[in-house]
């Protein structure tokens, strides 16, 4: 099993790997892919992290748990892989998007495209066993993500963060609102998508923000 972590990461979150929640996940998640069908592949667990390295962060979405079907999760909350459906979330996301901006809704649910632009797209667990929804939460990964949060906070300036839904919006707290700016809205499944997420403007309020500090927006 061959998990690698950007070193940028691995320096600013040395202590974490340290502490003894980690390596005891570590062991955990080890035994679980020995034993059983979890996603994403071992390489791409930490692919949010490596494609997106501290320095490079603009914007942070955050997710909670990783898609638990076949060929979905790659490591980036709300994207899968190419060739695979659009999940219901990412699709309203993609509407959004296209009434905010009047950007095209794509063919394809790969965000790739965004992380290579600074948007950090983090779930709080970042491990699931297939077909089982948050069957790693509370194992330590969100105490690993949490810090993940708070090293961006602490070590970087003007980041845009979008938390979408109750739990997203609990690690506001993490954050410096005055070096940063936090956005909210309702999650963007389809349960809560029509109670405001529809009309939150995220994307442009990003941009306009980002182009205030001095850097490019994404292109969404």
């Amino acid at each position: 099993m061959t998990v690698k972590i950007h070193d940028s990461w691995r320096k600013l979150l040395a202590d974490e790997f340290e502490k003894s929640y980690f390596k005891e996940l570590t062991e955990f998640v080890r035994d679980e892919y020995k034993t059983k069908t979890v996603y994403p592949p071992p390489a791409q667990i930490f692919h949010a992290l490596n494609v997106c390295p501290p320095e490079k962060v603009k914007v942070v979405i955050l997710g909670q748990d990783p898609y638990h079907g076949p060929n979905q999760a790659h490591g980036l909350c709300f994207s899968v892989n190419d060739g695979v459906q659009i999940p219901p979330s990412l699709q309203n996301i993609y509407k959004e998007i296209n009434s905010d901006l009047g950007i095209e809704i794509p063919k394809n649910g790969n965000l790739d495209r965004w992380a290579k632009q600074g948007v950090l797209l983090l779930n709080a667990t970042l491990t699931v066993v297939g077909g089982l929804a948050g069957s790693h939460q509370k194992k330590g990964w969100e105490c690993f993500t949490d810090a993940v949060i708070t090293a961006i906070s602490d070590s970087q300036n003007n980041v845009v963060f979008m938390l979408w839904g109750r739990y997203a919006q609990n690690k506001s707290e993490l954050i410096d609102a005055k070096k940063h700016l936090i956005l909210k809205a309702p999650h963007p499944s389809p349960l809560s998508a029509y109670s405001g997420f529809f009309g939150c403007k995220h994307f442009s309020k990003a941009n306009e923000y980002l182009k205030f500090a001095g850097k490019e927006g994404i292109e969404w």
